[in-house]
């Protein structure tokens, strides 16, 4: 019996090629997974692929409802947001990859792992991370970064292919480098590569269609929380994966959710790319104006703090870490009140309010109004006003103070 790997498999040029080399390089059965997270189409024929590849077997997990409820949905109700702008589409999808591929492994005990991500990359750096922390016994294998691979360009590949009896349809690709699921979409490459161009977005979209080409009447949307997590859709009951179908649609329609980012890559370099997230721009921005209603001013100033924490974190491959575990307790605990209703108008790129509910509101049209109420009195500011400016009087007096005698 020859010793085992699992073998991250998106049925792509790269991790085609991967298949012979890894028979040829170790003498190795490899068993090829394919983590379903919402890619469609891209999974047709994978099997058959697989098969002409030399792959001993095929395995394809459907993890999207386990990858929107327990990795997507925490990452949302601590608004974690890398650099401002990145909704971590890739980022939150490599733990639980790198989890089942562990699984995988443990099934068929596999003494090896190995994935197709380049040593340029963030998820070279995702994908070990999680696999150490899951599984430090099993070896992870790089093709990019080990010097027998001796392939760097797709003819290159195409070749090696060729040579090993694999004859695909695989082409001299001129199309961006793109990662999909249910979440999101992004694109690399061509114009991109140079930060001074503007993106082809006539050529790239994939989810979405521009503001511009979007429809000119707006409409209206309505999403109901229960402690966090979205239940209802324009009153339609879904799990989380359906609602983030339903709200991929209405926001791809209106053009929501594309952004042009030039991001610092873990590994130290600058990389520009665009994302199409319309559903996930929407959810997000719905939580938080649920969120800016129910929870009080220090929560959410500690709130935000741990999510552009939790962000970095998760940004840098340290999901299944004490501190990510830490940080969703926090966030979880914040949960509880976050329940209600929020309606806005998606139009032409914006997502527009139009009204927020909920049982454990906090705002009180008595003490907000500038109509005096009985819980608030005007004057009791003038004491309040003293005691809080007390230090800049008092520095100000000193200073005033030394400037004085300096004249002197």
């Amino acid at each position: 019996m020859k010793e085992k790997v699992v073998l991250a498999y998106s049925g792509g040029l790269d991790t085609t090629a991967v298949i012979p080399w890894l028979k040829e390089t170790f003498d190795y059965d490899v068993i090829c997974c394919c983590i379903d997270c919402g890619q469609g189409e891209e999974l047709d024929g994978l099997e058959e692929r697989a098969r002409l590849s030399g792959a001993a077997k095929l395995y394809i997990e459907d993890i999207v409802d386990e990858f929107c409820d327990e990795y997507i949905m925490p990452c949302v109700q601590a608004g974690a947001v890398y650099e401002h702008k990145y909704l971590m589409g890739t980022a939150m999808a490599r733990p639980i990859i790198a989890k089942k591929l562990v699984e995988i492994a443990r099934k068929e005990n596999a003494v090896a792992i190995c994935h197709g991500a380049t040593g340029k990359g963030n998820d070279q750096i995702r994908f070990e991370l999680s696999i150490k922390a899951l599984a430090p016994d099993i070896k992870v294998i790089a093709p990019w970064r080990d010097d027998r691979w001796g392939m760097d360009s797709r003819e290159a590949e195409i070749d090696y292919c060729h040579a090993h009896g694999i004859d695909l349809p695989f082409g001299n690709d001129q199309s961006y480098s793109r990662d999909r699921n249910l979440w999101h979409i992004s694109h690399e490459g061509l114009e991109l590569e140079d930060p001074s161009a503007a993106p082809n977005y006539e050529h790239m979209l994939v989810l979405s269609v521009t503001p511009e080409n979007a429809p000119d009447e707006p409409e209206e949307v309505s999403i109901t929380f229960e402690k966090g997590i979205p239940k209802t859709v324009n009153g339609v009951e879904m799990k989380v994966s359906d609602i983030i179908r339903e709200l991929n649609r209405l926001g791809g329609k209106h053009g929501v959710g594309i952004v042009d980012i030039v991001e610092n890559r873990v590994v130290g370099m600058k990389s520009r790319g665009v994302y199409e997230t319309p559903g996930g721009t929407i959810l997000m921005e719905a939580h938080d104006q649920l969120e800016e209603l129910v929870l009080d001013r220090d929560t959410m100033e500690a709130k935000k703090k741990l999510g552009s924490q939790l962000a970095q974190t998760v940004y840098e491959g340290k999901w299944f870490t004490p501190l990510r575990e830490a940080i969703c307790a926090f966030v979880e605990k914040t949960q509880e009140v976050v329940t209600g209703e929020v309606k806005f108008r998606l139009y032409k790129g914006n997502i527009i309010k139009a009204g927020t509910t909920s049982p454990y509101s906090l705002y009180s049209e008595t003490l907000a109004s500038f109509t005096t109420g009985d819980m608030y009195d005007h004057h009791d500011a003038d004491g309040f006003i003293t005691l809080w400016g007390l230090p800049l009087q008092v520095r100000a007096m000193k200073m005033n103070e030394l400037k004085n005698e300096n004249k002197k």
